[in-house]
């Protein structure tokens, strides 16, 4: 057994998942049940960060995820962002990666860099 706080909702249910056949107890709605058996098969976070650009007066631009990605790839991902470098200014939601790592998740700016 695996006790998960699920994160999906203020109501932080304490989920406990049977490792073996998946049944969930604890959850105060479906999505509770989703939540923590998807974290046991197959973590996912979102990510934020900056990136560079070359303009002095905006020298970092906010990125993130457009969903969760897999734990396994996050710091690949930053390490990946670590050498982009924006040329042109951008507004919320402007795509600078899309389907990284093969993952179908892209990569979004949250600034307004116009």
């Amino acid at each position: 057994m695996k006790e998960i706080v699920c994160t999906l909702c203020p109501n932080g249910c304490q989920v406990t998942v049977d490792e073996d056949t998946f049944s969930t107890s604890g959850n105060r709605c479906p999505r509770g049940k989703t939540y923590a058996i998807d974290e046991l098969k197959c973590p996912k976070r979102s990510v934020t960060t900056t990136v560079k650009t070359i303009f002095k007066d905006k020298p970092t631009a906010s990125v993130k995820t457009s969903q969760n990605i897999e734990k396994k790839y996050i710091f690949d991902l930053i390490k990946l962002l670590g050498k982009i470098t924006l040329k042109e200014r951008v507004k919320p939601g402007t795509v600078i990666l899309e389907n990284v790592f093969g993952t179908g998740v892209n990569i979004i700016t949250t600034c307004d860099m116009e």
